[in-house]
């Protein structure tokens, strides 16, 4: 069960930091920024608000569930989840085309280093899941 708390709360803090980290701590660009038509980056930050939300309740389900069967799924979950989050700013929707705007610079690697670290996280704990416990009967 202790197991299972730190787990899910790594899961909820990675999830919070892709739902809020580029509104709050990696600014990306203002809404009318220098894009042509639409602002990417803006509809970026939105879509990884959606994502990282359900990463959060995947990890609250992590906390509350304990059955190993269902840690499976949720993190089965999880990485596509974080797979999802890391395609958003790159190849998805995307952002502005000046390189040096903040979501460029600063929000987007944020966004890829935290997906990559959750799609990182769980591969590990789906092999350990997989490797302790034998599903077939």
């Amino acid at each position: 069960m202790k197991r299972s708390i730190i787990f899910g709360s790594v899961v909820v803090v990675l999830g919070l930091l892709i739902a809020f980290g580029p509104q709050f701590l990696f600014k990306v660009c203002v809404v009318n920024c220098c894009c042509a038509d639409i602002p990417h980056c803006h509809w970026s930050v939105q879509a990884e608000i959606g994502i990282g939300l359900l990463i959060v309740s995947l990890g609250i389900c992590l906390i509350v569930f304990p059955d190993s069967k269902t840690h499976l799924g949720l993190f089965i979950g999880i990485f596509f989840a974080g797979i999802v989050a890391l395609f958003i700013p790159h190849t998805l929707i995307g952002g502005c085309d000046v390189k040096t705007m903040a979501c460029r610079k600063v929000a987007f690697p944020a966004l890829t280093i935290e997906s990559i670290i959750l799609v990182i996280f769980s591969v590990i704990m789906l092999f350990v899941i997989a490797r302790n416990k034998p599903f077939a009967q």
